[in-house]
C-alpha cells in the first residue's frame, strides 16, 4: 500500500510515520512538500523511524499510484497562523486558526491549494484512492473536496482524544469505548460513551465532572447543563469574551508552536536521533497517528470499524441540509463512511450547529470563488463575528 503524505515536511510528520511503522508496517509512506529545506531534515529522520519512507518536492512523483492521499497542509506556515490568531482580536473577536475570522482566513488560503492537489491526485493516484483530509479547517476543506467530486473523508483527533480520556477514567481499553460524537468539525459534543452497550457517560460526569470541565477549560455548570462533554473548541463560543481578554496582548499558541518547531528541526537534524523526542508531544495533534491508521485500515481492509469522521449529512441531522458536512461516529469500509444512528439533537446543540453549518457553506463559496462580498457574508453569518462593523473590518484582513 502506497500512502502519499502531502505536507510531509511538517515537524509533526514523525509522529504519523512512527504510528504507521508500528500499526500498519506494510505501508510505504511518500512525503511530499515544496519546502525542500524542511523536507531534507524531516525526511531522513522519518526514515530512521520507518525504513519504508521516501520524500520528494514534486507532487506528481509522490502521488503516482498512491492508494491513500493524506493531506496535512499549512499554507503560509506559522507566520500565517500567527496572523490568523491575532488580527481578529483588534475587533474584539476570538483569534483562532480554525474558527471565526482566523479560520476563514485559513480556509481562503488553503482550499484552492488542497483542490489543486486533489485534481493532481485524481490524475496520478490509483483509480479508487481515498483522500484523507487532516487539513484545518477540516469541515470546510472536506466540504470543498466533496463539492468538487473527490473521494474524500475528513479526520480530526478530538474524538479519539476523548475516547482515550474516558477509557482511562473507566479503566477499560480504548477500543472498548464507542462514542456518541456529534456536531461539526471543532464544534462537537460527546453525548454518550458506550461500553458493552451501556452508556457510561452519566456516571463519568457524576464522578469526574470537575476533572472533565478542567480538561475542556469550561465551568462545570456548562457540562451539567448540556448533559454532555463539549469539545475544548466550544470554549471559543461558551466563553468568548473571557478568551478574548486572555489572548489580547499575549503571545499566541502559534508563537509557542513556532519555537517548538525550530527546536524539533534542530533535533531531527542529528543523525544519531532514532526515536521521537519528548518535545514532539508538545507540538499538538495527540493520537493523530492512531486515528489516521485506524481510518485507513477500515477504508482499505473493509472492516466496518467505527471512526469519528467528516462526511456529508444526508439526513443524519435532519435540521441541516443534506450536503452539509458533519462530524459523527461512522461505520467505515471500502465504500466510505456511513454515519451511525444519531439520537435526536436538542435545541441547545442544534441551534449552534445550524448557525455554524450555514457559515461553513458561505466560507466554502468564499474560498472557492473569492470576492470580498462573499468573505463579508461569511463573517456576518458566523456566531463569533456576526456584526456589520466587525465583519466589514475583518474582511480586509482575511483577504490580506
Amino acid at each position: 500500500m502506497k500512502i502519499a503524505v502531502v505536507g510531509g515536511g511538517s515537524t509533526y510528520t514523525p509522529e504519523l510515520v512512527e504510528g504507521f511503522a508500528r500499526l500498519l508496517p506494510e505501508a510505504s509512506l511518500h512525503l511530499v512538500d515544496p519546502a525542500a529545506e524542511r523536507l531534507a531534515v524531516v525526511g531522513p529522520f522519518a526514515r530512521r523511524l520507518n525504513p519504508r519512507v521516501s520524500w520528494t518536492t514534486e507532487p506528481d512523483e509522490g502521488l503516482d499510484g498512491a492508494d491513500i492521499v493524506v493531506i496535512q497542509l499549512r499554507v503560509g506556515g506559522q507566520a500565517a497562523r500567527i496572523h490568523d490568531e491575532t488580527f481578529p482580536l483588534r475587533c474584539g473577536c476570538v483569534g483562532q486558526e480554525t474558527t471565526g475570522a482566523g479560520g476563514l482566513a485559513k480556509a481562503v488560503r488553503t482550499v484552492p491549494v488542497v483542490l489543486d492537489i486533489a485534481e493532481r491526485a485524481a490524475r496520478r493516484a490509483a483509480p479508487d484512492a481515498w483522500i484523507v483530509n487532516f487539513t484545518n479547517p477540516v469541515g470546510i476543506v472536506t466540504r470543498a473536496l466533496l463539492d468538487a467530486g473527490h473521494r474524500a473523508v475528513g479526520l480530526c483527533n478530538v474524538a479519539i482524544g476523548f475516547q482515550r480520556r474516558f477509557a482511562e477514567l473507566l479503566g477499560v481499553p480504548p477500543e472498548a469505548v464507542d462514542l456518541d460524537h456529534v456536531g461539526l468539525n471543532h464544534l462537537t459534543w460527546e453525548r454518550a460513551a458506550y461500553v458493552d452497550g451501556i452508556d457510561r457517560l452519566p456516571a463519568l460526569m457524576e464522578k469526574h465532572l470537575d476533572d472533565l470541565a478542567t480538561h475542556v477549560t469550561l465551568p462545570a455548570q456548562v457540562l451539567s447543563t448540556l448533559g454532555s462533554v463539549p469539545s475544548y473548541y466550544l470554549r471559543y463560543f461558551y466563553a468568548h469574551d473571557a478568551v478574548v481578554r486572555e489572548e489580547t496582548g499575549r503571545p499566541t499558541r502559534a508563537h509557542e508552536v513556532a519555537g517548538i518547531e525550530a527546536e524539533l528541526l534542530r533535533l531531527y537534524a542529528d543523525p544519531a536521533l532514532r526515536e521521537k523526542p519528548p518535545l514532539l508531544a508538545k507540538r499538538g495533534g495527540a493520537f493523530y497517528s492512531e486515528a489516521a491508521v485506524g481510518l485507513i485500515t477500515s477504508l482499505t481492509r473493509n472492516d466496518g470499524g467505527h471512526h469519528a469522521v467528516n462526511v456529508r449529512n444526508r439526513g443524519t441531522l435532519p435540521f441541516l441540509p443534506d450536503d452539509s458536512v458533519i462530524e459523527v461516529t461512522c461505520a467505515v469500509d471500502a465504500e466510505g463512511a456511513t454515519p451511525c444512528p444519531v439520537t435526536p439533537v436538542g435545541p441547545m446543540l442544534s441551534g449552534l450547529i445550524g448557525a455554524v453549518a450555514a457559515y461553513e457553506e458561505l466560507a466554502v463559496a468564499a474560498a472557492v470563488h473569492g470576492g470580498r462580498s462573499r468573505v463579508y457574508s461569511a463573517l456576518l453569518a458566523h456566531p463569533l463575528v456576526g456584526q456589520h462593523e466587525q465583519a466589514e473590518a475583518l474582511a480586509d484582513e482575511v483577504l490580506a
